[in-house]
């Protein structure tokens, strides 16, 4: 498998894997540990589903929509990835770049999901106060050639449902959210908002045949 490809799909599973157990830690719980829970909780998971180990995208499509993207700062994320022609853009035109950015997430989660086999991820010390509100956690997934390096961009959000969530994600001095920006920048320079919007449908579309 190329390296790159392998690495950009291991970036993917890694923020699907480090929230798809849902809400049910504490608000106390600290961030590294929180991460190592959830990745060992995943990981067991989806080795152990036959269905998704055999390639059922439908399913695994499902299950990134219904248990992982509830708790992603997905607002955040879309307006950070657009730049600043989110704050040219409308309310309605907002609404249509998240949801299409939703749905462009959810269809590459799912097939970075696809590609678990007997990976184990290791956490790194983390350098951080009980007062941060955001901070970056590190980690290492091994297995499968050489060691992959993941830095976790994460926010504690107030009142009730607090609890850590992610906004970005670093693999090998990359960051996802700036990635997609580039790619978005190009777009919105030649056609706009709009072109950016279509693009992104367009783009979805072509992948729902493949589901």
């Amino acid at each position: 498998m190329n390296r790159h490809f392998f690495i950009r799909q291991w970036a993917l599973f890694a923020l699907a894997a480090l929230l798809c157990m849902g809400r049910a830690w504490a608000d106390d719980e600290a961030p590294d540990a929180f991460i190592k829970r959830v990745s060992v909780d995943v990981l067991d998971t989806i080795k152990g589903d036959k269905a998704m180990r055999s390639g059922d995208i439908a399913r695994i499509v499902t299950l990134v929509d219904t248990r992982i993207m509830p708790h992603v700062d997905f607002q955040r994320m879309t307006a950070s990835a657009v730049g600043p022609g989110w704050r040219q853009a409308t309310p309605e035109q907002q609404k249509r770049l998240q949801d299409e950015f939703k749905i462009l997430l959810v269809r590459t989660y799912a097939g970075a999901l696809s590609q678990v086999s007997d990976q184990v991820v290791v956490i790194k010390p983390l350098r951080a106060s009980p007062e941060d509100k955001e901070l970056v956690v590190k980690t290492e997934v091994r297995g499968g050639g050489d060691p992959i390096q993941l830095d976790y961009r994460l926010e504690k959000t107030p009142g009730q449902g607090a609890g850590w969530r992610i906004y970005n994600l670093n693999v090998l001095g990359v960051w996802l959210v700036e990635t997609y920006k580039s790619q978005f920048a190009q777009e919105i320079n030649a056609k706009g908002i709009d072109g950016l919007i279509e693009s992104l449908a367009t783009r979805n579309k072509t992948n729902s045949k493949k589901v």
